[in-house]
Formats: C-alpha cells, structure tokens, sequence
C-alpha cells in the first residue's frame, strides 16, 4: 500500500487515522495562525489528546454556545500547552500553562466563550496577554 504524502505526514506528527477539524486563521497582535476549531461537544471533548505535536503557529480553538466560567486539564495529552481564556468579544481574560497527563484542572477568569491552546509558551513568545482581543473568531457554537 502507497501512502500518499498528506497522510504521511499526519502520521508522522501523531494524527494518525483522526481526523483534522476544520481551521480558520485568527489574528493576535502581530501573530497570525491558524487553528483547528472545535465547536461540538465531541471534538471539545477530544481536543488535542493522542496527538504528539501540533505546529510552531498553530491550535486549536474551542468554542462553546455560551459564555460560562471554564476549566481544562490534560488527560492524554503529552503536548506542553499554553491556554488562553477569551470573552464574547475575543479579549484574553487570562493565560495559563497546563501540565501534560493530568487531570489538574485550569480555569478560566471569567466566563469564556472561547479556549484557545497554543504550544506552551507561544503567547510569550509572541509578546500576547490578558486584554488583548483575538481578531477572527467564528461565532458561538450552534450545538
């Protein structure tokens, strides 16, 4: 069997047979990147878990059909991950790192609309924080 040049390498960063969300680029500061955007309840509860990697600017968004306070954690996720919380409005309430394969629960701020995970430290290195609006954002989940 031939693998064709796509699913290799899906294979080679950790995707292997699940499939990829739709993405949409979103805008933060100067940054632009382009995330996967998980919006049913499924694809939220998956999120990036199994995957080894994801790329230096890209995510994955998650979006909710309401604005409530939130909490994540990693369970089955080796991946170091940064999350930012963001608003109705896409403004970061807050930024926090999350622990690899475990179940330590990080809250959002305020109610969230939006959960953003990025690779641990790239809203540092991209010089992004709290207040700031993240331009791009679909709208509320219709689930």
């Amino acid at each position: 069997m031939k693998w064709s040049p796509l699913l290799a390498s899906l294979l080679a960063v950790g995707c292997g047979p699940k499939t990829l969300l739709p993405t949409t680029t979103l805008s933060l500061g100067e940054a632009s990147i382009t995330v996967e955007v998980a919006d049913t309840p499924s694809e939220r509860h998956n999120g990036l878990m199994f995957r080894e990697a994801i790329g230096a600017d890209a995510g994955m968004l998650f979006v909710y059909p309401d604005p409530q306070p939130r909490s994540f954690w990693m369970e089955n996720t080796t991946i170091p991950l940064s999350i930012a919380y963001l608003d109705a409005q896409g403004v970061i309430l807050n930024i926090e790192d999350m622990r690899p394969l475990t179940r330590d629960g990080v809250r959002s701020s305020g109610p969230a609309l939006y959960a953003l995970e990025m690779n641990r430290g790239w809203f540092e290195s991209n010089q992004i924080k709290p207040g700031q609006t993240v331009a791009g954002l679909p709208g509320p989940s219709k689930e």
